[in-house]
Formats: C-alpha cells, sequence, structure tokens
C-alpha cells in the first residue's frame, strides 16, 4: 500500500538501466508513473498530469543522442525549468541536469571548490584542439561536453596524432559542438573509483578495474567481481558486453567523501556519482567525472553488501511524503 495518495513519476530515456528501481517500487506497493522522456510534451500554461505527482525523479540520460534520442536532451532542460517554476519537487532538478549535461561546468565546479582535476582546455571547433592542447602533458583525451557512457571520448598519444585528426575533421566534438581537451591520466593500480550518494549523502564507493580499451564505465554493466563471480546484470541486458572490467566494493577516505557530498550539494545533484583516479605517475588524486544519472553497481548485494536500489527508494518515499 502506497505510504501517499499521489504517484511517484520517474521520467527516464534509456529502456533497460531502470528496471531495478522499477522492481524494488512494485515490491514495496509504491505507487508510481513511468514518463518516457522521448515522446512527450508539456503545455507551459500547465502542469498537465504532473500536477498529479508527489514528485519528479528525473533519470534522462546525457548520452541518449547516441540511440537516437538527442532531442530529449535539451527537451529536458526546458521541461525541468518549467516544472520547477510551478512548484512541482523534481529529484535532481534542472540545476543538477545542467551539469550532469555539461563536463566543462563540471570543471569550473571543481575549479571553484578549490578541488583538483585533469588539466583541459575547453574548445568549440575541432580547428581549434591543437592549439588548445599547448601546455598541456601528452597523452590527452578529446571529450564531448555531452556525454555519458564514455561517448565519443578518444585518446591521442602525441601531437601528431592530434594534428592528423584535426586536419582530417574527425574529432567528435558531440551534441553540442563542444569538447574538452584534457590530459589523460594513467590510473595507479589500473582502476577508478567511483562513489555514489543518495540524497547528497555517502551511499557506497566501488572500484572499478580497467580493461584498457575503454572510456565505458557504466557500473551497471560490468559483469565480473574481482574475484571473478559473475554478477546479474538486470539493468542492462542488451547493451552490457564490457566483460573486460571487473569491480570491488571500496569505502574511500573520509576527505574523498566530504569532497563528494560538497560536489553533489553544490551542483543539486541528490543522487549521483563522482569519479575519481590517482595518477600513476605521481600518486596525486584528481576527480574527473560528476553524474548525476547514476545506474548503480550491478547486483549490488555481491558488491557492496546491499541493495542501493532499497535505499534510493527509501529517500524518494521520504521525500514524496
Amino acid at each position: 500500500m502506497s505510504k501517499f495518495k499521489q504517484p511517484i513519476a520517474i521520467y527516464y530515456e534509456h529502456p533497460h538501466w531502470f528496471l531495478p528501481l522499477f522492481s524494488e517500487l512494485e515490491k514495496r506497493g509504491t505507487s508510481f508513473k513511468k514518463i518516457n522522456a522521448t515522446q512527450h510534451h508539456f503545455d507551459p500554461a500547465h502542469l498537465n498530469g504532473e500536477g498529479g505527482y508527489s514528485l519528479v525523479f528525473n533519470r534522462m540520460s546525457p548520452s541518449a543522442y547516441r540511440r537516437g534520442h538527442g532531442q530529449a536532451i535539451f527537451y529536458t532542460h526546458y521541461y525541468l525549468a518549467h516544472l520547477e517554476q510551478r512548484g512541482k519537487r523534481i529529484v535532481n532538478g534542472s540545476r543538477a541536469f545542467r551539469y550532469e549535461t555539461s563536463k566543462a561546468l563540471q570543471l569550473s565546479l571543481l575549479e571553484s571548490l578549490g578541488l583538483p582535476y585533469p588539466r583541459a582546455r575547453v574548445i568549440n571547433s575541432p580547428a581549434d584542439a591543437v592549439d588548445a592542447s599547448r601546455g598541456l602533458r601528452f597523452p590527452l583525451v578529446v571529450k564531448p561536453n555531452i556525454g555519458g557512457s564514455g561517448a565519443g571520448v578518444t585518446r591521442f598519444d602525441t601531437r601528431k596524432q592530434l594534428e592528423e585528426a584535426a586536419a582530417a575533421d574527425s574529432l567528435d566534438l558531440g551534441l553540442d559542438n563542444t569538447a574538452l581537451v584534457q590530459e589523460f591520466i594513467p590510473a595507479r593500480g589500473g582502476h577508478i573509483v567511483r562513489v555514489e550518494v543518495v540524497g547528497t549523502k555517502f551511499l557506497y564507493g566501488i572500484k572499478v578495474h580497467l580493461s584498457g580499451n575503454t572510456f565505458d564505465l557504466c557500473p551497471a554493466d560490468i559483469c565480473k567481481t574481482t574475484g571473478g563471480q559473475e554478477l546479474q546484470r538486470s539493468a542492462c541486458p542488451v547493451d552490457a558486453p564490457k566483460s573486460g572490467l571487473k569491480v570491488e566494493g571500496y569505502t574511500p577516505p573520509d576527505e574523498v567523501i566530504h569532497a563528494v557530498e560538497r560536489i553533489m550539494q553544490e551542483a543539486g545533484i541528490e543522487v549521483g556519482g563522482v569519479e575519481y583516479i590517482v595518477d600513476d605517475r605521481d600518486g596525486r588524486l584528481y576527480y574527473y567525472d560528476i553524474n548525476a544519472l547514476s545506474n548503480f553497481v550491478a547486483d549490488g548485494p555481491k558488491v557492496v553488501g546491499f541493495n542501493p536500489f532499497t535505499q534510493l527508494v527509501d529517500f524518494l518515499e521520504k521525500e514524496a511524503a
């Protein structure tokens, strides 16, 4: 029996990532409504059906344009702003989604907080990539401003490689023709760390051990623990082939947890994750990705000792009430 009169609205685009969330809501008998972000409309004069929801949980993905749904990214900015102007409660609202869809703004946020990140320049033309790289240490990556799941990230080991790609106009600047030219950080221990929050507070951390041939580190898609145990990947049954990646639970130092919570509070991201890496060359820590779309690790009980969707739905129910 639902604990509140109005259902929770889940606004989403990816067809598989949120099946565990839906399952947890259904198991509890929590009233909720699925909203397909790829075919949607609203009337600026009204709240439409949203007036009948206790809250809207924004699960829109910035990588949607890789699945033919790029129009929904820009539309979501307008839709969330409309709901907020009408006083609707949104989890991961317009401010969160603004950071989610701009890696350039993420770096500006980290700079304002005095937190370390890989050196980078922001460009809006492939022809400017070489000039922008001057003073940066190779190897480096060109990373689309609107990304998600590693979309469009390309590594260049030498300036000559970058010059050739720029001359051939083969650089991928993504949906908004904006990208980072950023120093590539070799990972100490061969892994990165992802720290997840719910309600802007620390939930768990994981180490993702890299295979060396992908920038797509979606935690819901990883299929093995470091001990070789197979993980149930119910979130991404179709496009989850990242068998080269392995994952393990990990609690980062207190100063990292506090930094992540500061990042999320400033970004307005109530549910999400921050990724960081330790440079194998000098041991320095760098924060490099801020995510408002957290899919959670596959098979949470096996990896981190509990089901994170339980805490997520606890949070949503509390906010809805």
